[in-house]
């Protein structure tokens, strides 16, 4: 299991679904924890802080409700989805008065659930990194102050970046050394994600690449099929 894979608390009452469910999720690299009730789940949401926690309803001694309220109580930034077999309107309602993020009826697609999974955990990363205030960075031999948009290498003059460039390098050294995802530059950046939204980007990648190459130590990978790594090597 991938030590930085998200951490996700299941809550299901029916062990053959909640269990096929978590061997789904564990093989798109969720670290999934499964509890077969309410108050299971609670307890076990006290012990172990959790990405995203998908609740069935309709549960015995505490129904999904109750847990959401509790789970809010404790922590309010925690995303919820509901699973429930019932698709009244006053339920969905009621889900989303307690917090939740989002709603499944059952029989679903597990490519529909992924699918909300991934839009859910990738709001809460641009909520952070939204805040985050940090505007100088160092990248191994490179200074990057991305408020007056100035990239320094060693001693010599500064390069001024153009504001796409200065944005993009900024988002990949909040990443350093980590996964920063295509959806999330796109978004955060080009505020859209299509196909020349995505070229472009590449061009941008490109352009900083040609920048970084003088510290041989610095590199931004392509990471196939899921965004890139700007790497400082030791």
């Amino acid at each position: 299991m991938d030590s930085e894979a998200k951490k996700i608390l299941l809550v299901e009452d029916d062990p053959n679904f909640g269990t096929i469910l978590k061997d789904y999720l564990t093989i798109n690299n969720y670290d999934v924890t499964h509890a077969r009730n309410g108050m299971e789940g609670f307890e076990k949401f006290k012990r172990t802080d959790y990405d995203l926690c998908i609740l069935d309803v309709m549960m015995p001694y505490k129904d999904g409700f109750t847990l959401a309220k509790e789970i809010k109580d404790k922590n309010k930034e925690v995303p919820i989805i509901f699973l429930t077999a019932k698709s009244l309107k006053e339920d969905v309602l009621r889900g989303y008065q307690v917090g939740a993020d989002d709603y499944l009826n059952k029989p679903f697609d597990s490519e529909v659930l992924l699918m909300k999974i991934k839009a859910i955990m990738q709001r809460k990363v641009i909520a952070t990194i939204a805040d985050s205030k940090q505007f100088e960075f160092q990248i191994g031999d490179f200074y990057l102050n991305s408020k007056l948009r100035f990239l320094s290498y060693l001693k010599e003059d500064p390069v001024k970046l153009s504001p796409k460039e200065n944005d993009l390098l900024r988002l990949l050294a909040l990443h350093l050394n980590d996964l920063m995802t295509r959806e999330l530059a796109l978004t955060k950046i080009w505020r859209d994600d299509n196909y020349f939204t995505s070229r472009s980007m590449d061009v941008y990648i490109a352009k900083l690449r040609k920048y970084l190459k003088q510290d041989g130590n610095v590199e931004i990978l392509n990471i196939h099929g899921e965004g890139f790594r700007l790497v400082v090597r030791q």
